[in-house]
């Protein structure tokens, strides 16, 4: 129990940052339109910032990473599929079976999955937690947007998935970051301090956003949440579990292990929830399951990473 209230302590600094986000929204401090700014900021130069500095003092080898990318990759695709037999059994309508092919897979694991692990493990879980930022935004523009647009109504866009793998900051960053490292690319140390105090500036700027999104949003009524309590057990417990029990037996490290088991259980994203919106989906289902998620979240991922420790 120690260790569960040791593990819940790294990540308490965390989650008081949402709380203020929460508050300052609720005495009306802040409004909604904050959201869109910050997280614009955490996007295009915050995060990068942090993951190209971080990827550039590794000594980088895919070999090291292989692994992790594989059995990420795998269960990435594996959850994403599964929206087919539950929407199946569980005879949803069209709208939510679409939005299922971005909810059982893609949890915050930039915006929150970064900060938090290397709080919570350290910064030698950096590096695979950053590798792990850029396999699951992939997976999610390809896989995930073409399911989506395949059982709608709409073509398949390819040139514009393109356009967004090739466009989107934190892929590009890991990109950079990794050939940088890679060829010992020399950089201007002022320009690295500079990206430094960018990247440490995005941890309270992504969470106290992410507070402002739970703050500004309606409760509900009692009935109403039912699915998403369910949701989030599936995403956050029983997925888990299952890349838990079947990860164990492969190559990765120890360190590799606890971060896809931590990136595997983090709540619903506010990427996810955009892109509900953007293709008109069941974006209702999906802010509350951001709600519950994020909640919850401060009891289940301390869970996992007593669990997980060697």
């Amino acid at each position: 129990m120690s260790s569960f209230f040791l593990a819940a302590k790294s990540m308490l600094p965390l989650f008081l940052i949402i709380l203020t986000g929460i508050g300052m929204v609720r005495f009306k401090a802040v409004h909604w339109n904050w959201i869109d700014v910050l997280n614009k900021y955490a996007l295009w130069i915050g995060l990068p910032s942090l993951i190209f500095v971080a990827l550039l003092r590794l000594d980088f080898r895919f070999g090291e990473y292989s692994s992790l990318i594989f059995s990420n990759s795998i269960y990435i695709i594996g959850c994403t599929l599964l929206a087919f037999p539950l929407s199946f059994i569980f005879k949803t309508s069209l709208k939510t079976k679409r939005s299922l092919f971005l909810l059982l897979a893609f949890g915050n694991i930039s915006y929150l999955g970064i900060p938090l692990i290397a709080n919570s493990l350290g910064t030698e879980a950096l590096s695979s937690a950053i590798i792990l930022s850029a396999v699951y935004p992939f997976w999610m523009f390809t896989l995930a947007i073409v399911l989506i647009e395949l059982t709608g109504h709409d073509k398949v866009h390819i040139f514009l998935i393109i356009k967004r793998l090739v466009t989107n900051p934190l892929l590009v960053s890991v990109i950079f970051g990794i050939l940088a490292s890679f060829f010992k690319i020399p950089i201007q140390s002022t320009l690295i301090k500079t990206l430094e105090l960018f990247g440490q500036s995005v941890t309270a700027v992504v969470l106290f956003s992410l507070g402002i999104f739970l703050g500004s949003q309606q409760i509900g009524s009692r009935k109403e949440w039912w699915p998403v309590i369910v949701l989030s057990v599936v995403t956050m417990i029983i997925l888990p579990g299952v890349f838990f029990l079947l990860a164990k037996e492969s190559a990765m490290t120890n360190i590799q292990f606890r971060t896809s088991i931590l990136d595997a259980a983090m709540p619903m994203g506010l990427t996810a929830y955009a892109m509900t919106e953007q293709y008109q989906l069941n974006a209702l289902l999906t802010g509350r399951l951001v709600i519950l998620s994020t909640v919850l979240a401060a009891i289940i991922l301390p869970f996992w990473i007593v669990i997980t420790a060697p």
